[in-house]
């Protein structure tokens, strides 16, 4: 079993509240939007990560991180992109992909909304953490957390990290 912290957006931004959770996951996903890569350096100096690069990141981040990121977390096929869509509106850049070879669990960012959706048609779970920097439109500061434990997806939360 594998306690996953996930966010997204931090648009160079990292504090300590950020931090705590970091410390209770036992891995860190990143979808895009970093910003300065000492955001990653740090979340890289404690758990295992796996990020992507978003919109705003330099040449240093795209060179560090794909602009897709598929893996395997224990039975779970996982894909993170960072502008990616949402269930009945994928990206077109990504659309193909998914509805010929959809993941258990695709994650993206960018929209700064919070958003957790089952698509029953291509029978997967979409997230997006919303996100826990402090620029863009968004009021509340976000994050999940979940666990995965062999092809299970389970015990999700919100994080709530307060106004920006």
């Amino acid at each position: 079993m594998k306690k996953i912290l996930l966010l997204s957006d931090t648009h160079s931004h990292i504090d300590d509240t950020i931090l705590k959770y970091v410390n209770q996951a036992d891995e860190v996903w990143h979808a895009g939007d970093v910003g300065d890569l000492s955001v990653t350096d740090t979340l890289k100096s404690l758990k295992p990560l796996q990020a992507v690069y978003g919109n705003i990141d330099n040449d240093k981040a795209r060179i560090e991180f794909p602009l897709h990121n598929r893996f395997m977390c224990e039975e779970v096929d996982v894909w993170i992109t960072h502008i990616g869509g949402y269930p009945g509106k994928y990206n077109q850049a990504i659309r193909n992909e998914i509805q010929t070879n959809p993941p258990q669990l695709f994650i993206c960012g960018h929209s700064h909304i919070l958003k957790v959706q089952f698509d029953k048609k291509l029978n997967l779970l979409h997230m997006n953490p919303g996100a826990c920097g402090i620029y863009g439109f968004h009021q509340v500061r976000t994050m999940l957390r979940f666990e995965i434990d062999g092809d299970k997806i389970q015990n999700l939360e919100i994080i709530e990290l307060g106004k920006k």
